[in-house]
């Protein structure tokens, strides 16, 4: 009879579960029928119990765990073996079980237990998937060669792919499953599974039709569904897929598009998909848009620490405006912006983290809503523990000093954000994975523990490279440490590579070509004294040029300019007009050598020497969020001057004269010429100059990580004594990747992409032709958009689209912003931690360069260490 119950249920190819409930049944019966054999329902006491069948378990655990024991008394038919045949199926191990009673003797009943192993997965085959992918398969479906195939694993399986694909737009996705039986020496059950994936097309959006809708458009209606897009082959950003999740969270925007221009009834009435003859899709909504609500009465209810007139000006609600429920919950409580100001912040910033604000429609006659916003305040809270966890290399005293959130102080939300902040902008931790945990609220006694957690990320930067430029093979080593410690460096212990765990920058770095030579040491201490964030920076190098034979295409090495030069700074953080203020200044110093050297028609000797003693003052604002590599808000603006002594007021020297004398020189006679460099000589013995430079770039997030960043540069280099002129170093070079490489004379090298680098110097205006002597002005515009492709510790990458303008001039009487350089392109960059900032641009330059007439077009740059 047990092999009848499990030849039907095979014949009927039942579930187990199915399988199992009627082999139940025809137990049942089989005892009834046998009931010459034995007495239905009487007590027996177990003999000897057997176990039979394909199973790897030995017949003591298949027993034990049965809970049948030899002497034990049951009933049959009765509860122990129904509950017996359950355990084993509960087990999830075994694909048939049957309870055979084989004898009785008397009251002793003998028992066989047949039963079957499930079978383990041998060999997966998926088909209808990229090699590539199919891992990732197996691992969400945990499909490893071993694992129990079950018709629940397999139901499951064919569960997740479907849904899987639909949501990425391949709506008709079927998946069928197959196994086959492996038949070999093997005792142990198994079998390969097949499994066949046909995603088909993507179904797209034809069109999505509105019915009903009176008062908004079909095009505003459309422009809520964030998520859900009919067919534009314009629209690169949004695809017009049908993902099921993102169509019902649209239909929720759709209301909420209406409750925001007043019609807070608005409803869906019906929606519908319907299948095009193209295999496309048209939505077909229909809406019910109901009547417009203004605000009425607005009062406030439980509030002691402001006023109803201030909470009303933060509110910015008035009475008669147009109902705006989703506006109304964002001045209450702006969940996209943790430093948004509304009534909620404006508490938490005060301390009371637990107060509750609720608005509550009292009432809705002639559709004018009143509004009671419920407020309770709480106890004021206050900071209990403040601590870090995760700062395995960065010592504790570099982490609390930049934390805003001390023990007994008053909590204050905007403190924690600006905290989180200052963390991420010290580039030693992840900025993506800060996180601010609120530990032990106790709102009885009005306290809260603080815990930052921080994962350390390299600090540490190798930069290793060979390139081609200028003329030859440029090779390039650099060490940057960004998490130093240098009162450990006589620590043998503490290199681990090397000292770390202080926050003080050192940086060396060597390069090096046929034509020239640079050597840099830097350091910089961003708290000077321990106590207040005032940084110290010093730096020192010296380069060494040779001028280029055009005869042999070597260089001349009796031709050399050498530049050793050295920069003390501090930097102060400020408190007014806020804390986001910075005040730089720094003393440098230059010593240009010339050894029979012309580098520019701007000055006439090669042989001698000119010295710039300069003091620059600046003054910064940097309120960019968290990270510093990949900002979403906030700005960046910075203002400087650079000056030198008016040495012409003091040293006796009359100017005049002489530029009148070299305005009478014959350049091209050689006494003349000898007489213009002592002259220049004389001119530039010792720079004078003034320089004003301004640079602003604001971030805004226009969609979830897509990032807008606007940018405006300007310069000007001007002289004190006209008579004196203006200098020929310390100019502007614009165009190209905005890398000095090849360019020791103190130029400041401006990047602007889609032209060759340096290539955009005011004309000359004897030859009509590029000056090559760089400009005393210069302006630039940027726009970028950039988006994310990940933001890990181990690489963030991003990908950027740009338009860019700029010009520079040697005048002001020349001078027109307006009339610049343009060009737009496309990039990408990518930052690792070892080896900082990679990226390539393509940029098409619209215009031709200066004394030319056709433009451009397409250059592709290559960015190394900067950050654009």
């Amino acid at each position: 009879m047990g092999k009848q119950v499990n030849n039907l249920a095979n014949t009927l190819t039942l579930k187990p579960r199915l399988k199992y409930t009627l082999a139940l049944l025809f137990l049942i019966t089989s005892i009834s029928i046998k009931a010459q054999t034995y007495n239905q329902g009487s007590k027996y006491t177990l003999g000897e119990i057997s176990v039979s069948g394909n199973t790897s378990f030995n017949d003591q655990t298949i027993i034990s765990y049965s809970g049948l024991r030899k002497g034990k008394e049951i009933t049959i038919p009765g509860e122990e073996i129904a509950n017996a045949i359950k355990k084993l199926w509960n087990s999830k191990l075994f694909s048939d079980i049957e309870v055979y009673v084989t004898r009785t003797e008397g009251d002793v009943a003998y028992l066989e237990i047949k039963l079957s192993d499930l079978p383990q997965l041998n060999l997966l085959k998926i088909n209808g998937i990229k090699k590539g992918k199919q891992e990732s398969i197996i691992k969400d479906t945990k499909l490893n060669k071993g694992v129990k195939v079950t018709e629940n694993l397999i139901t499951t399986t064919k569960n997740f792919l479907e849904k899987k694909y639909k949501k990425d737009g391949f709506l008709n996705t079927k998946v069928h499953i197959n196994t086959i039986e492996v038949k070999d020496s093997i005792p142990t059950a198994r079998v390969n599974m097949v499994l066949n994936v046909d995603k088909g097309e993507k179904v797209k959006i034809k069109d999505i039709e509105f019915s009903g809708n009176n008062i908004l458009s079909d095009k505003k209606l459309r422009q809520a569904m964030k998520g859900t897009k009919k067919i534009n082959r314009l629209r690169i950003y949004k695809r017009s897929k049908f993902i099921d999740s993102a169509y019902q969270a649209d239909l929720g925007n759709i209301v909420n598009k209406y409750k925001e221009n007043g019609y807070r009834d608005a409803r869906i009435i019906s929606d519908s998909v319907i299948v095009n003859d193209d295999k496309t899709i048209t939505l077909k909504i229909a809406v019910n848009e109901g009547e417009l609500y203004t605000f009425g009465d607005i009062t406030f209810i439980g509030n002691t620490v402001y006023s109803n007139e201030y909470l009303s000006r933060v509110l910015r609600i008035n009475k008669g405006d147009t109902y705006n429920g989703v506006e109304l919950q964002k001045r209450i409580a702006d969940d996209t912006k943790p430093d948004g100001f509304d009534i909620t912040n404006q508490y938490q910033n005060n301390g009371y983290l637990f107060s509750t604000i609720n608005p509550v429609e009292v009432s809705a006659d002639n559709n004018v809503i009143d509004i009671e916003v419920r407020i309770s305040e709480g106890k004021p809270a206050y900071f209990n523990k403040v601590s870090v966890v995760g700062n395995d290399k960065t010592n504790d005293h570099v982490v609390y000093r930049e934390i805003r959130t001390r023990p007994g102080q008053l909590y204050s939300k905007a403190n924690v954000v600006r905290t989180v902040r200052e963390l991420g902008q010290l580039g030693f931790f992840d900025a993506q994975e800060i996180t601010p945990n609120f530990n032990n609220p106790n709102p009885n006694e009005g306290t809260i523990d603080m815990e930052y957690s921080v994962k350390e990320t390299g600090s540490s930067q190798i930069e290793l490279q060979g390139g081609y430029g200028g003329g030859g093979f440029i090779g390039t080593l650099g060490l940057s440490f960004n998490n130093f410690s240098i009162k450990d460096i006589f620590k043998k212990d503490a290199y681990k590579p090397i000292p770390m765990g202080d926050g003080q920058k050192l940086a060396l770095r060597l390069q090096a070509s046929r034509f020239f030579q640079t050597y840099s040491f830097s350091f910089s201490e961003p708290w000077l004294g321990g106590k207040r964030p005032v940084q110290f920076s010093t730096s020192i190098s010296h380069t060494k040029q040779f001028a280029y034979n055009y005869q042999t295409g070597n260089a001349d090495k009796n031709q050399s300019f050498n530049i050793t030069g050295i920069t003390l700074g501090l930097a102060k953080r400020l408190t007014v007009p806020d804390d986001y203020f910075t005040l730089s200044q720094a003393i440098s110093f230059q010593r240009y050598d010339l050894n029979n050297y012309n580098i520019s028609r701007l000055f006439t000797f090669g042989d001698g020497y000119s010295n710039n003693l300069s003091y620059t003052i600046g003054l910064s604002r940097n309120n960019t969020s968290v990270d510093p590599i990949y900002p979403t808000g906030g700005s960046k603006f910075g203002v400087t001057a650079k000056l030198t002594l008016p040495y012409s007021l003091f040293n006796t020297v009359d100017y005049k004269a002489l530029k009148e004398e070299y305005d009478e020189l014959d350049l091209t006679d050689s006494n003349d010429y000898a007489r213009a460099g002592e002259i220049d000589q004389e001119r530039f013995k010792w720079l004078e100059f003034y320089k004003v430079n301004f640079k602003g770039e604001w971030y805004t997030q226009v969609a979830k990580d897509l990032v807008l960043r606007p940018l405006v540069e300007f310069g000007f280099l001007g002289a004190y004594n006209q008579d004196r002129g203006v200098i020929p170093f310390e100019r502007y070079f614009l165009g190209g990747d905005g890398l000095a490489n090849y360019s020791l004379d103190g130029r400041e090298v401006i990047q602007l992409r889609g032209y060759p680098n340096q290539s955009l110097t005011p004309l000359d205006e004897s030859t009509g032709q590029a000056s090559n002597d760089g400009g005393t002005i210069y302006n630039k515009f940027s726009l970028e958009l950039r988006y994310p492709v990940t933001l890990k510790a181990s690489a963030k990458i991003y990908a950027l689209g740009f338009l860019e303008g700029g010009v520079s001039y040697n005048d002001f009487r020349d001078y027109n912003p307006f009339n610049i350089k343009r060009s737009a392109g496309l990039g990408v960059r990518i930052f690792m931690p070892a080896f900082g900032l990679l990226g390539i641009d393509f940029g098409h330059g619209f215009d031709p360069l200066p004394g030319q007439t056709v433009k451009n077009g397409w250059e592709t740059h290559f960015i190394i260490g900067q950050q654009f």
